[in-house]
């Protein structure tokens, strides 16, 4: 199979000018590629990420700061857990690999831990990969530290980090994700894990890519170990965890983003999204970008309180969750929602029209018996 695909000259100019003169690009972390699948419609998310811009900054520039991000406690606290974890070697990294997913092989007793410096993103993928290899035909354990893996995201490459990827003697690959919350009782926070194992799906998904480049193509496996704390201590635990449904899903929702290039060759010429432009100049730049909002972005993106406004003030019916969104079909704003149940508008033979116009009988006579008005308002309607 060809190697990742590289940005053109062109493609690379343009995004370049899009974040602004010498405004360095923003890397695309797992984290927000699986975000950014999981609301693969939003123009906007795909556009900014492409092309690196940093989203807080932006969000700053147009006064809606983001609430977004890890603390700083949480972020140092995370380091220190995990250089406890890869100290010795990795030794216990691997004893926890071999107890949990692999304990017929033989023990992982001096494992290979393969240097993989570089130049940049593409020479330490490309250093990786070597290493993979090498660890693979060399047939014993391997352990790779923060090796950097390329996923090609709508014709566009992103460079992503694993905390570890492990060689089996078999020559199958495992990829490991370590998480500072704790696993109290042999079970973590439930949301948590699953943002951890969609986390996981997008390395995995990467790693397949590089395999397939070689001859016969190593196993990536399905299951990922999660190593968090034991209980309410600093002693590493572990888990096995199956993404193979985050995998189908972020797989499926990455081959439906818009290619990068054209979105924005859909864009204005002169449209630039620098932090240092006038916020009026920047909010016209922001607004040629399409956006998905859901109340699920408030979790998952930076720039997620300014388009939240703007959904509001649009009146979509996003802005109150794509359960609603999903029920409400063809009504696409709070005021055709409202005319719908009024009876000014909307077909009657359309079951969301008709269920509407029923849920608004049931609410008039609730309140007629209350000795309520009875008038269908806007906030009956969102709540």
């Amino acid at each position: 199979m060809p190697p990742p695909r590289k940005q053109g000259t062109a493609l690379r100019r343009q995004l370049a000018e899009l974040r602004g003169p010498e405004v360095p690009p923003k890397a695309l972390d797992a984290r927000a590629l699986a975000a950014l699948a999981a609301n693969p419609g939003c123009e906007r998310r795909a556009l900014l990420d492409g092309a690196g811009v940093n989203k807080a900054v932006l969000a700053d520039a147009l006064g809606s700061p983001s609430a977004f991000g890890q603390s700083q406690f949480a972020f140092m606290r995370g380091n220190a857990f995990e250089a406890r974890v890869k100290a010795d070697g990795g030794a216990e990294l691997l004893r926890l690999v071999h107890e949990r997913l692999d304990p017929g092989a033989e023990p992982p007793a001096g494992a290979s831990v393969p240097d993989l410096a570089a130049v940049g993103p593409e020479g330490r993928a490309a250093r990786t990969a070597l290493a993979l290899r090498e660890a693979t035909d060399a047939g014993g354990w391997a352990l790779l530290d923060h090796p950097m893996v390329a996923l090609d995201v709508a014709g566009s490459p992103a460079f992503l980090e694993p905390d570890a990827v492990v060689v089996h003697p078999d020559g199958t690959w495992t990829v490991v994700e370590i998480k500072s919350f704790p696993m109290l009782d042999g079970s973590a926070d439930p949301a948590k894990v699953g943002a951890a194992a969609r986390q996981s799906a997008v390395y995995v998904l990467a790693l397949e890519e590089v395999a397939a480049r070689l001859d016969p193509a190593p196993a990536v496996h399905h299951r990922v170990l999660l190593v968090c704390p034991k209980d309410f201590t600093n002693l590493p635990t572990a888990a096995a965890v199956d993404v193979r449904k985050q995998r189908a899903v972020t797989r499926r929702q990455l081959t439906r983003l818009t290619r990068i290039e054209d979105i924005a060759r859909s864009l204005p010429e002169g449209t630039c999204f620098a932090p240092d432009l006038p916020r009026d100049e920047l909010t016209t730049a922001v607004e040629s970008l399409s956006a998905t909002y859901a109340p699920e972005c408030l979790a998952a993106c930076e720039l997620a309180f300014h388009c939240r406004a703007r959904s509001r003030a649009d009146g979509a019916v996003t802005s109150l969750g794509r359960a609603a969104r999903a029920e409400l079909g063809g009504l696409t704003t709070v005021e055709d929602v409202l005319a719908a149940a009024h009876g000014r508008a909307g077909d009657p033979d359309d079951p969301t029209v008709a269920a509407l116009r029923r849920a608004a009988e049931l609410r008039a006579e609730a309140l007629t018996a209350a000795g309520a008005p009875a008038t269908v308002t806007e906030g009956a309607v969102c709540h």
